[in-house]
């Protein structure tokens, strides 16, 4: 049987669409991210990561460490943005407590594919922190003190270790109080500019026994944030306690599950 020209012309548009469609269909899928970039929070430095670094190392992941100064919320993101634009392709930018702000907002940036939400607070545009950290009554164990005669925050030593880093050894809580970097009052009261969250895939992880922010701020940030949720078992510095845990929602938020 002979086939018509008019056949034949149909087949090959036929499979140029297809071929069309499954090549805007792979251009659309969110590229695999193998750098990770890891946020600190307030009372706090780079080094606690530790735990996480090595897990995501281990699993072939490029991981960057910010050093934030904690002396504004501009300065916090700047900070990050340096280091973003050194990162080669997608990045996963993870952020812990007040690490989960400089996010939101440093979150824009066109390296960033993936946001990551550590016992952290996620507020939108025009809101600032202390409307959130107040949102709900403190734990007992909460040691946030006022601000010192030149406006910087310090945990209180007393209720460091059941407030802070209670699921820690008393000798590592003890050292963390003592290399904790203080955070210009003023920056909680910053609005953010911009919330990344609202445009690109994020993961929320709640410490269920955080006593320096109420869980139940961060179960309703999240959800409202329509953030994926995992509860972990541990206090406000779970990615020191468990860094494992921690590492394989981020390992989720790169790989785009």
């Amino acid at each position: 049987m002979k086939t018509s020209i008019k056949t034949i012309h149909s087949l090959i548009l036929l499979i140029l669409g297809m071929a069309t469609f499954n090549f805007t269909a792979l251009a659309q899928q969110p590229a695999v991210a193998k750098n990770v970039v890891l946020v600190h929070g307030a009372f706090a430095d780079g080094s606690g990561w530790k735990g996480v670094y090595g897990q995501l190392v281990k699993k072939g992941y490029n991981v960057t460490i910010v050093q934030e100064p904690l002396t504004s919320l501009e300065a916090d993101v700047e900070a990050t943005l340096r280091i973003l634009d050194k990162q080669d392709g997608p990045t996963v930018l993870v952020g812990h407590s007040w690490g989960g702000v400089i996010i939101s907002q440093a979150g824009m940036h066109k390296n960033v594919s993936a946001l990551v939400y550590v016992a952290a607070h996620q507020p939108d545009k025009g809101e600032n922190t202390l409307q959130w950290a107040t949102y709900l009554p403190a734990a007992p164990e909460n040691g946030i003190l006022a601000p010192d005669e030149k406006g910087f925050v310090y945990y209180d030593k007393a209720k460091f270790h059941a407030g802070f880093a209670a699921d820690v050894s008393k000798s590592d809580a003890e050292f963390l109080y003592a290399s904790q970097k203080p955070i210009y009052g003023p920056s909680f009261q910053t609005k953010l500019t911009d919330a990344a969250w609202r445009t690109k895939p994020s993961y929320g992880i709640v410490a269920t026994e955080d006593k320096s922010i109420n869980p139940d701020i961060e179960r309703a940030l999240y959800k409202r944030s329509n953030t994926k949720i995992t509860e972990i078992k541990g206090s406000h510095v779970l990615f020191i306690s468990h860094p494992d845990a921690v590492a394989k929602v981020i390992i989720e938020a790169a790989e785009n599950k």
